[in-house]
């Protein structure tokens, strides 16, 4: 590495998951041109790789705040392009990051001219940049009772503060050990804790745990419990809001208006009938991976009105959330439908927000870009949709939006 060249992260090489950085160079030559990579390495153990060719300006300084791209993994000038732009060698591959223990490690570097974008060593300066998950002080703990499990993070201080039950498909720690870093108590769950092969149904009355124990946290306070859900979780955020209480807010992102998947079941007896699929309406394509969104039935017909979430019982407040590419399924119409039965009753008690270009995987912003993955329960490659630049702006909005919704509508006035 050249003595003279810094790569520098600023504010501190150390920060939040969900927040910027500014990517730095100095001590090049005059208007050299240089290869600026990320490189991440997730969970299971799979590379994920960016890079992005930069001209220095005549002090040989480059900063990705400022300066575009010449060419790369990204175009223009994207500050957190190296971050959101990372991808697998391996198509298919979704950014496994779930512990919240866990600090994400991002390694940069700058090297001279056009590197080979798969090539080692070789580098001017690097830097690598710690993305945490966890704040100081926030507690966490895994919760393992008979009824119910999850993990509560609860943030350092008296209280009380707003609480929130986080619907993950599949468990996952990030996005609660985020919300809890602002303030929240947040207890995550999971749809399935089982293979989604080995389930006859669901259970509502698992999840009414989950909301029930919030309320006994001696740190929880204000009006109700906040529930935040995507896909699959988001009938389950409906649905606990419609036929339990204690829920306040409700954030639904990408999900269904109707029970998909499994019949529903609340106190031993059925609730929801399963809104249908025709799998010849999979659509394959030549990247090996297929889009599912026509595969899932109209809940309107009346041979499914049984498995729609009947939100119009419900007396909380929502914030719909629906990308306009999302191609897991049609969340757009699916939203629209949710807002003309809210308005039909007369109800107000509702936000619509709609992302265009945005797909399925929204999540909180910074991580790789997943454009598509292997499908959790049908166990095959699908599509999730979206453009990468659209999206993560998506998600930065979304970002904020959520802690905006839930800090008003679950704080008590004085």
């Amino acid at each position: 590495m050249s003595s003279q060249v810094r790569l520098r992260l600023l504010p501190s090489a150390r920060c939040f998951f969900d927040e910027p950085i500014q990517v730095k160079v100095d001590g090049l030559r005059s208007r050299q041109v240089v290869t600026m990579r990320a490189k991440a390495t997730d969970e299971r153990g799979v590379v994920f790789r960016s890079s992005a060719i930069y001209r220095a300006d005549v002090s040989g300084a480059v900063d990705l705040q400022r300066d575009p791209t010449l060419c790369g993994s990204y175009v223009g000038v994207e500050p957190m392009g190296l971050l959101w732009s990372m991808k697998a060698d391996t198509p298919h591959k979704y950014f496994h990051w779930s512990l919240a223990l866990n600090p994400h490690m991002v390694k940069f570097s700058v090297h001279d001219g056009v590197a080979e974008e798969d090539g080692e060593g070789g580098a001017l300066a690097e830097a690598t940049n710690e993305r945490c998950l966890i704040a100081e002080g926030v507690s966490r703990v895994v919760v393992q009772q008979e009824t119910f499990r999850g993990v509560l993070f609860t943030p350092p201080g008296e209280g009380p503060f707003p609480g929130v039950l986080d619907l993950s498909t599949f468990m996952s720690e990030k996005r609660a050990s985020l919300l809890a870093n602002k303030g929240f108590v947040v207890l995550t769950m999971a749809v399935f804790n089982d293979k989604p092969a080995n389930i006859k149904h669901l259970n509502l009355d698992y999840f009414e745990k989950g909301v029930q124990f919030l309320q006994q946290q001696p740190k929880v306070g204000g009006k109700g419990i906040g529930v935040i859900s995507r896909s699959k979780g988001g009938d389950i955020g409906l649905s606990l809001s419609s036929f339990t209480s204690g829920v306040e807010a409700v954030v639904w992102i990408n999900g269904c208006s109707a029970n998909i998947g499994y019949p529903l079941h609340y106190k031993n007896q059925q609730v929801l009938s399963v809104l249908g699929s025709n799998v010849s309406k999979v659509m394959p394509t030549p990247s090996g991976a297929s889009i599912v969104k026509f595969g899932v039935d109209d809940p309107k017909t009346e041979e499914n009105k049984g498995s729609v979430v009947p939100i119009e019982k419900s007396k909380a407040n929502f914030l719909f959330v629906a990308s306009e590419d999302d191609l897991n399924w049609d969340s757009k119409a699916f939203m629209e439908d949710m807002v003309q039965r809210l308005k039909h009753e007369g109800k107000k008690n509702f936000e619509a927000v709609c992302y265009p270009r945005a797909g399925h995987q929204l999540e909180p912003p910074y991580g790789p870009y997943c454009y598509s993955g292997l499908h959790g329960i049908l166990r095959a490659p699908v599509l999730w949709g979206g453009e990468p630049k659209a999206h993560i702006n998506a998600e930065v909005h979304l970002w904020k939006k959520i802690e905006d919704f839930f800090r008003t509508r679950l704080t008590s006035k004085l």
